[in-house]
């Protein structure tokens, strides 16, 4: 079975091109399993850590998510090297284990996005450290992770869309009628308040975590327009279109019915019923029912809505620049890949339409 392992991770680290392979994984047969790897207690008590954190929130300006990916990702690497809840010494650490345990995620069927994830946090915190004096070599530097495999982003059709769309609302005027008292209040303000963040999310193109940290001062009611805060906190303006508006309006009606006065207080756009923010886990939980609920895919994510967004913008004639500045793109190659999907669907109409396209 080790020689199994062992063999595959040789034939993954060539593949991803890593490089000088006779450093291979020593001992990486003694490599706890990390499918399930729990992330150490204490990280967020370590020192280096602390600094390292203080550093992405104050100088990188990034989101709490990221945040807290990043703690996640390094309290995994803290829990696979000291496992026994040993003091951690971060530049004890060998370029081999670091490699053991990006190689470990990979044996153990992790997405090879997920590898390149924890690749990157961990060579950013090592390199913090030594800007800081922590340490004085990066285990992870010239490491790659698994190859990225270009794919063409799964979009849903504008049917699709209007579907979803509709479904936290079928029914809302005869729930109003039938039940009473606070508990049919805080379901229409359910109903209402998915149906608003499903609406922004399609109408913006915005990323979940970014619709989650609007506030009530970046939306302009009146003009639709919407400060956003993207990848390193840089400001874009989007548009609400007019059924997105009326959503996010009512919502707010409804939701002041509940906590009067919280909005001006907090800012607060999206509420779960305790009367605090949503967090993104219960978007994608209140998504995956109203999927159901629709007969659509449980699979359809918040992100896929960012790209059919972007898809049905170029399908309609926008050009790349303007979708490129609406969905925040800092290189342009990266908004061309939803040229490919509207090519594709070209495609798909002219085989089924062109009397040609069946000879």
């Amino acid at each position: 079975m080790f020689e199994h392992n062992i063999g595959k991770a040789e034939r993954w680290l060539d593949e991803a091109d890593y490089g000088d392979i006779a450093e291979l994984n020593v001992g990486l047969e003694r490599a706890p399993d990390v499918a399930a790897l729990p992330v150490r207690d204490d990280i967020g008590a370590d020192s280096q850590v602390a600094r390292f954190v203080s550093h992405l929130q104050a100088e990188r300006n990034v989101s709490q998510h990221t945040v807290l990916g990043y703690l996640q990702d390094i309290g995994q690497f803290a829990e696979f090297m000291w496992p026994e809840g040993g003091a951690i010494e971060w530049s004890s650490v060998e370029r081999g284990r670091a490699r053991q345990f990006l190689v470990a995620f990979h044996r153990e069927g992790c997405a090879p996005a997920t590898t390149r994830r924890k690749l990157a946090a961990m060579r950013s915190f090592y390199r913090f450290m030594i800007r800081e004096g922590g340490t004085q070599h990066n285990p992870f530097a010239g490491l790659r992770g698994p190859r990225r495999v270009p794919s063409l982003p799964v979009v849903l059709n504008e049917r699709e869309v209007e579907t979803l769309l509709a479904a936290p609302l079928k029914d809302l005027a005869s729930l109003r009628e039938t039940r009473g008292g606070s508990v049919a209040v805080e379901e229409v303000y359910a109903r209402l308040r998915d149906a608003a963040i499903f609406e922004v999310l399609y109408s913006t193109g915005a990323r979940l975590s970014e619709v989650t940290e609007l506030r009530l001062g970046a939306v302009d009611l009146e003009s639709g327009v919407v400060r956003v805060l993207g990848k390193g906190r840089k400001e874009r303006l989007v548009v609400l279109g007019r059924p997105a508006l009326a959503a996010l309006k009512e919502s707010l009606e409804q939701a002041e019915l509940i906590w009067p006065g919280a909005a001006e207080s907090d800012g607060v756009l999206f509420r779960n019923l305790q009367g605090g923010a949503i967090t993104p886990r219960s978007i994608e939980r209140n998504l995956k029912q109203w999927l159901v609920a629709a007969g659509l895919s449980p699979k359809i994510t918040p992100h896929k809505l960012r790209h059919s967004f972007a898809t049905h913008l170029l399908n309609a004639g926008a050009d790349l620049r303007s979708v490129q500045e609406l969905l925040g793109h800092s290189s342009l190659s990266t908004t061309q890949i939803y040229t490919h999907v509207s090519i594709e669907r070209l495609k798909e109409v002219y085989r089924e339409a062109h009397p040609r396209a069946k000879g």
